[in-house]
């Protein structure tokens, strides 16, 4: 937007006026100085790929659980969260598997050591899907399961995350991480729910996804990825 629409956001726009202009006209390239009270890197073509979207998906670049939630198509995603310009149930189901979720924890990073960093190239770009993006056979049984069971889990956990009537503090304790820290027996059997028909959908004959050990599910990731790319075995894949 111009500065002179800017401005009528009056509080933000007096805050940068004051702490981000003095810092922009610093800089050596003068076109930040010039347009000082908008976003150096606006990310424009992730912008343009949700614009159309009702709804989108994110991850945070670091966190203890790996979880993935719905924001609606009007909100700005901070620079600290992972944005996937897809809007489907199904796409939501397969990334909030447990196959997913033990790749990611492979190819991903640590933070300090500790919490687990989820990137695009190494987590995202890697996995394979049960169906190539843009190939998904939207009429096929086991796709609309996955669908299915991942908008009961989301349903659920939004249940839990604002019950009726509940007051502000009880919704301050109310929060996606400390409902995993929790991890109730009716989240646990969701999440169950959801990692069965994802393992159906990729045709593996392991009767019980749970109790497959994470090695035998990256050797059955990496299979596939293999297979569809036709090239060597990603880095730091072992």
């Amino acid at each position: 937007m111009s500065e002179a629409d800017a401005s009528l956001y009056e509080l933000p726009f007096e805050y940068i006026l004051r702490v981000v202009k003095p810092e922009r006209l610093l800089n050596r390239d003068p076109k930040y100085g010039d347009i000082w009270w908008l976003h150096r890197r606006p990310a424009k073509p992730m912008r343009e790929a949700v614009e159309s979207l009702p709804r989108f998906l994110v991850t945070p670049r670091v966190s203890k659980h790996r979880l993935f939630v719905w924001l609606e198509g009007r909100c700005l995603p901070d620079s600290r969260l992972f944005v996937f310009a897809r809007g489907d149930d199904y796409f939501y189901g397969v990334l909030h598997s447990r196959v997913h979720e033990v790749w990611t924890l492979r190819m991903g990073a640590r933070h300090g050591g500790e919490r687990p960093t989820y990137n695009n190239t190494t987590c995202f770009e890697t996995f394979p899907l049960p169906w190539p993006p843009g190939q998904e056979p939207w009429r096929e049984e086991r796709l609309h399961a996955i669908a299915d069971a991942a908008r009961e889990l989301d349903e659920a956990r939004n249940a839990w995350l604002n019950p009726p009537d509940a007051t502000p503090e009880v919704l301050k304790k109310r929060t996606l991480t400390n409902l995993y820290n929790e991890r109730p027996t009716w989240l646990a059997n969701l999440h169950a729910a959801l990692d069965r028909v994802v393992w159906a959908a990729y045709g593996w004959n392991d009767p019980d996804p749970a109790a497959v050990d994470e090695d035998m599910i990256l050797s059955h990731l990496l299979a596939l990825n293999l297979d569809r790319s036709g090239t060597a075995e990603p880095a730091g894949v072992e």
